[in-house]
């Protein structure tokens, strides 16, 4: 069965141009659109949706508050769709703020054929897509806008052994499952039993959240480790 994807973006243009990108692929189909995040709640109230690409500002309701409800309060419908949010670099704030709201990650507007394509089978299989480099960027520089970090405030953390917040913080500096399996001379199986257990663990529900809780609770430092 193809992934069903719904694009959301009140530029038409682009909604258009990632429509063809996605009509030529066998295992995708664009099943509905909207021009704002208020029609897309509409919409996915009565069609089901696997992976939703969802830009920040529109008009009426913007994509961190559409993403929010989605997410968060259960308002995606059936089968509640995974949501990645569009954006540009001088908007990052807003991405920022949908990785906080629930979405699986995001993508650069200007993001080439391949790598929204592979974005979407990875969200569709139960990833988070975020490129490392471009997260850790995006956390460093907003990170800022956030209280100071207080590792108190999550008592959750002493629920992970050692190796689970040694994994924890590999994740929050942008290493893959690969990379951390040759950091800490293991398995790439085990990692994923590791993040697994981190997740399930600290109620998370994909390596996108568990970076932001790493910058939150100061365990990875904005501009640093």
């Amino acid at each position: 069965m193809p992934i069903r994807v719904m694009l959301v973006d009140d530029q038409v243009l682009l909604r258009t141009g990632f429509k063809m990108v996605l009509a030529a692929q066998p295992d995708m189909e664009v099943v509905a659109e909207a021009g704002d995040g208020a029609e897309a709640l509409d919409v996915l109230r009565s069609t089901a949706v696997d992976v939703v690409l969802m830009d920040v500002r529109m008009p009426r309701l913007d994509g961190v508050e559409a993403t929010s409800r989605i997410c968060r309060d259960g308002q995606g419908g059936p089968g509640e769709p995974k949501v990645l949010i569009l954006t540009t670099f001088d908007l990052d704030e807003y991405a920022f703020s949908g990785l906080r709201a629930g979405a699986a990650g995001f993508l650069l507007k200007d993001v080439p054929p391949d790598e929204l394509l592979g974005a979407i089978r990875a969200v569709h299989s139960g990833d988070a897509v975020v490129a490392p480099s471009t997260t850790r960027r995006l956390l460093d520089r907003f990170m800022t806008l956030l209280p100071a970090p207080d590792e108190n405030a999550h008592p959750e953390l002493d629920q992970l052994t050692d190796r689970e917040r040694e994994v924890l913080l590999l994740i929050a500096q942008g290493q893959s499952n690969g990379e951390i399996a040759a950091s800490l001379f293991v398995s790439e199986a085990t990692v994923k039993t590791h993040v697994g257990r981190i997740l399930a663990k600290l109620g998370l529900r994909d390596r996108v959240q568990a970076v932001v809780l790493a910058y939150e609770t100061g365990l990875v430092r904005a501009g640093g480790r």
